[in-house]
């Protein structure tokens, strides 16, 4: 699959990021590729685009159970919305009992290590497991989001699950996500009413001032180069 990399990053050049969802959909399949969403602004975006052009398009989400209960909220209204399957990846529950009975239910605040874990326990394992059953993924990943972020491609290897990554997002900013959402009455989080600018499980999120880091409100105790939750690890990532 990584030899096919060269021949995506150039057929995506000049493309708007509907046409990068739908070449996407059209070189894997619909059956092969998914979008991987968190109910943010960018996913809700591609999850539009791609329902738009393909109302079978594949799309899943990681359910840690501990996200906010608005999030559940805008993933049944985007069900409804658009008639839409969403898959449900789950971590294992004994994975997530011996976690716990092992290091406590609020481990992530006490080291940069123990918060690896629980992101590992329970987002990136079920990850692994639903990305065995397709050929690439989608994310609505941007550049601008963070520093861990700022060289991202539209098309990438993604070395650590050995699979093509498609960022249709990647040069949008923030107020491009916007603008579609307003144009295109896409349903959003209403956490981003009350200040949250990057939303993930809800002991580690808060919300931020105007002037501060999209994600700074994310493992705010932690240092901006960690802040990532091992989904995303680009520096294994290769551009070829």
């Amino acid at each position: 699959m990584i030899d096919r990399l060269p021949v995506l990053q150039k057929a995506v050049l000049g493309k708007s990021a509907p046409d990068i969802i739908n070449l996407a959909i059209a070189e894997f399949g619909v059956d092969r590729v998914a979008l991987a969403t968190s109910f943010s602004i960018e996913d809700q975006v591609i999850t539009h685009m791609a329902w738009a052009h393909n109302a079978k398009a594949r799309v899943f989400t990681l359910d840690t159970g501990r996200v906010f209960q608005e999030t559940y909220d805008v993933m049944q209204q985007t069900k409804d919305d658009y008639s839409m399957t969403i898959e449900e990846c789950v971590p294992e529950a004994a994975d997530v009992a011996r976690m716990v009975e092992e290091k406590g239910p609020n481990l992530f605040y006490s080291s940069v290590e123990n918060r690896e874990f629980c992101c590992q326990t329970r987002k990136v394992r079920p990850l692994r497991r639903k990305l065995a059953s397709v050929d690439a993924w989608i994310t609505g990943l941007r550049r601008d989001q963070s520093i861990t972020r700022s060289g991202l491609d539209v098309v990438e290897w993604d070395a650590q699950f050995e699979i093509v990554k498609i960022n249709p997002l990647a040069a949008w900013t923030e107020d491009q996500v916007w603008g579609y959402i307003k144009t295109n009455n896409v349903p959003f989080n209403r956490l981003y009413n009350l200040g949250f600018r990057s939303i993930g499980c809800a002991p580690c999120t808060r919300a931020v001032g105007p002037d501060e880091d999209v994600r700074s409100g994310r493992w705010w105790w932690e240092s901006p180069e960690h802040k990532e939750c091992g989904l995303h690890n680009r520096s294994k990532n290769l551009r070829k």
